[in-house]
C-alpha cells in the first residue's frame, strides 16, 4: 500500500511538473499531405527570426511542446508547400492551431487571450480593408462616369472609414497594453503618423511592468522621443549633409530670423507644383529675414537631375541633399514619409509650424515679418 501510495504521489508530481514546465500545440492542418513539414520560430522580443522546432503533418495533424517563459515572444509556423506563414503568442498555455492549406492566410491559432485577441484584431482590419477597397472601386466608378458630387461624398465615407480604423486601433491598444502585439501596432501607428506622438507617450506611460521593459517598449519610447524633436515646440535636429558644390553645410549655418526646411525632390511632381510659391514667398520676405534650406530626397547618380531642377524653379536658397532616396538620413530624423514636407523654425531653431503650402505659407510668414 505504501508503494502504491508513493507511486500514485509520484505520478501526481511529476504531472504537476509538466503541467507548470511545459505548454502543448496541438495542430490540425486540412489538406495537407503526410510528411509536410512546419518550421517553428521564435522572435524573442522582436529580435531576428530563431529556429526552434520542425513539425511533421501526420494524417492533418501535428502536434508540440515547448518550455514555458516569462519572456515575452512571438512565434510563428512557416510553410512551404503552401508558401505562408502563421503568427501565434507563447503564453505558457496550451494552444490549438487550424490550418487551411487553400488559405494559410485564414489559418489561425486559439488557446489564449493574446491569441484570440490576434485574431479578433485581423478579422477586423481585414473587413475595414474590404470596405476601403469597395469605396476605391466606387470612386475611380464616379470619376470615369465624372459625377463629381458622388466622388466627393465616397471621399468623405472613406475619411470617415480611416478615422474608425484609427479609433479602433486606439483602443485596441489601450484596452490590451499587456500585449506585445499592441506594443507592434503602437509603434506602426507612430510611425505612420495615425496616432500623435503625445498619444504613443500616454501609451508608453501606461504600460504595466511586463511590457514596459520590454525592448519593444524601449524602442517605441526612443522613436517618441525622437519625434518630438520634430513636432511643433521642439528644438528642429541639427544636421549636416553636402550642398551643390560638395561641401558640408549644416542647419545652424543657414537660420535666418525665421527659417523653413524644405523637404522635396526634382521626381516629385506635388514639389515642382509648389516650388513657385515657395520662391515667391522667398523673393517676398528674404530681405526681412526669411532663409530656407531644402533637402532633396533624389536618388543616387542623379545629382545633375537635382541641380537643374534648382535652376529650372529659381530656388536661389540653401540646398543640400545625401542623394538617398527615402533612406536620406535627415528625412528619417524629421520623421518624413511624405513630400513636399516644410517645417517653420524661429531663430532659435524652434519648430512653430509644420507642412505650410500655398496660401497658408504665405500667410503664415506675413503674419511674422510683416506684409
Amino acid at each position: 500500500m505504501r508503494r502504491l501510495f508513493a507511486l500514485i504521489i509520484t505520478v501526481l508530481f511529476v504531472s504537476c511538473a509538466t503541467d507548470s514546465d511545459s505548454y502543448k500545440i496541438d495542430g490540425t492542418a486540412e489538406g495537407m499531405a503526410d510528411g509536410t513539414q512546419i518550421f517553428v520560430y521564435n522572435l524573442e522580443d522582436n529580435n531576428q527570426p530563431v529556429a526552434v522546432d520542425t513539425l511533421t503533418i501526420q494524417q492533418g495533424k501535428f502536434s508540440a511542446e515547448y518550455p514555458k517563459t516569462d519572456k515575452l515572444m512571438l512565434g510563428y509556423l512557416s510553410f512551404q508547400n503552401p508558401q505562408g506563414s502563421v503568427v501565434f503568442f507563447p503564453e505558457n498555455e496550451d494552444l490549438k492551431v487550424t490550418v487551411y492549406k487553400d488559405s494559410i492566410q485564414a489559418s489561425y491559432v486559439s488557446g489564449s487571450r493574446q491569441n484570440d485577441m490576434y485574431r479578433q484584431y485581423g478579422a477586423k482590419i481585414r473587413e475595414i480593408n474590404g470596405q476601403k477597397r469597395s469605396l476605391g472601386q466606387q470612386f475611380q466608378q464616379a470619376r470615369r462616369e465624372q459625377d463629381n458630387l458622388l466622388a466627393v461624398q465616397i471621399q468623405q465615407q472613406n475619411a470617415q472609414l480611416v478615422q474608425q480604423e484609427t479609433d479602433f486601433k486606439l483602443n485596441f491598444i489601450q484596452e490590451n497594453s499587456n500585449s506585445i502585439f499592441s506594443l507592434m501596432v503602437a509603434t506602426e501607428m507612430l510611425k505612420r503618423k495615425e496616432i500623435s506622438s503625445a498619444q504613443a507617450s500616454d501609451f508608453a506611460d501606461a504600460l504595466p511592468p511586463k511590457t514596459a521593459t520590454s525592448k519593444l517598449a524601449a524602442e517605441l519610447k526612443a522613436t517618441i522621443e525622437n519625434m518630438k524633436k520634430a513636432d511643433i515646440g521642439g528644438t528642429a535636429p541639427d544636421f549636416s549633409a553636402p550642398d551643390p558644390s560638395g561641401e558640408m553645410l549644416s542647419l545652424k549655418e543657414t537660420l535666418g530670423k525665421y527659417t523653413i526646411i524644405d523637404f522635396w525632390a526634382s521626381w516629385c511632381k506635388p514639389c515642382r507644383i509648389e516650388n513657385p510659391n515657395v520662391v515667391r514667398v522667398y523673393e517676398k520676405y528674404h530681405d526681412k529675414g526669411l532663409n530656407i534650406i531644402s533637402v532633396s530626397l533624389d536618388r543616387a547618380g542623379q545629382k545633375d537631375r537635382w541641380l537643374k531642377a534648382i535652376e529650372d524653379d529659381n530656388m536661389d536658397w540653401f540646398h543640400v541633399s545625401n542623394l538617398k532616396f527615402w533612406q536620406d538620413p535627415i528625412a528619417q530624423m524629421y520623421n518624413v514619409k511624405s513630400i513636399p514636407a516644410t517645417f517653420l523654425l524661429d531663430e532659435n531653431g524652434k519648430i512653430i509650424a509644420k507642412n505650410l503650402r500655398g496660401p497658408a505659407l504665405e500667410s503664415k510668414i506675413a503674419s511674422l515679418l510683416g506684409p
